[in-house]
């Protein structure tokens, strides 16, 4: 597979811890090299994964991110990760990859939340449209869970009457 020779791909500085972050879990040592070449070009911050469980081991992170991932895994199937993932990471969108799709496993994969579903080999440019959409997916995630952090910091701090009160005010609007 050869990505890097996309045109529209121009050539970024180097990623910054900052930067979004895309995990590539996939066992096929070339498609991970290659996917990682691809990934730095257009400017994102490539991790690669050869196993669910390397993945699973990575500690969440705090920046935009999304995930490729492969369905055929030597030790949990893509959709398997995608479930277990799901309930922790929301902010993780999921763009599957894989060369042997069937109707039922795509339409799986799309209702348990993924954001793609394409078939190996691909194009370049279709992959970083996709990134592209889930790193904007979990930017606006991780803004949303933010928002809703500092509204709980800021609610914890109030006494009871104040509270009383705030709801009070909720309900006459």
């Amino acid at each position: 597979m050869s990505f890097a020779s996309s045109p529209n791909v121009a050539r970024q500085p180097r990623p910054q811890q900052s930067d979004p972050i895309v995990f590539v879990v996939d066992d096929d040592v070339s498609v991970r090299e290659s996917l990682e070449l691809l990934i730095g070009t257009a400017g994102w911050r490539p991790e690669t994964f050869e196993s669910a469980g390397a993945f699973l081991s990575r500690p969440r992170v705090d920046v935009p991110n999304c995930l490729i991932l492969d369905i055929a895994l030597p030790d949990l199937n893509g959709l398997e990760l995608q479930r277990r993932v799901a309930d922790d990471r929301r902010d993780l969108p999921i763009i599957f990859i894989t060369g042997y799709s069937d109707v039922p496993m795509t339409v799986q994969a799309m209702k348990a939340g993924a954001v793609e579903f394409l078939t190996k080999p691909f194009d370049g440019d279709t992959l970083l449209d996709a990134v592209a959409g889930a790193i904007e997916r979990s930017r606006a995630a991780l803004s949303h869970e933010a928002e809703l952090r500092e509204l709980r910091e800021r609610y914890e701090p109030l006494s009871r009457r104040e509270r009383e009160v705030m709801a009070l005010d909720l309900v006459v609007r």
